[in-house]
């Protein structure tokens, strides 16, 4: 299936690290973190813990595990948030993401 003219363009775009749209994404995420109201690491925690509930794709976890040790979280915050939410995702979905986060943390 081919991709749409638009599409090309915005992949273009990022291929090029296009400032004008890594700004919008960007200011699209800070917005959200201040519309938030939490501080960066714990809404970068609270997003690991929406991947982990969603059974989201392994690239996910690995740019939002990024951000949150950019933000200051440590493997052990980070494991913590693997922990807290089995009982509400569920086992299996915390047991998928788990080798998804060690290897964003580096220790798998």
């Amino acid at each position: 299936m081919a991709t749409s003219e638009r599409a090309d363009e915005i992949l273009a775009q990022m291929a090029d690290n296009n400032p004008e749209l890594i700004e919008g994404l960007i200011g699209a995420q800070i917005k959200n973190i201040e519309n938030s109201g939490l501080d960066p690491k714990t809404h970068a925690l609270v997003r690991i813990a929406s991947l982990i509930s969603v059974g989201a794709p392994p690239a996910s976890f690995a740019w939002q595990v990024s951000l949150a040790r950019e933000c200051g979280a440590t493997a052990d915050d980070i494991t913590g948030v693997l922990v807290a939410v089995a009982p509400t995702a569920g086992v299996p979905r915390v047991v998928a993401a788990a080798p998804q986060i060690a290897e964003a943390l580096g220790t798998y």
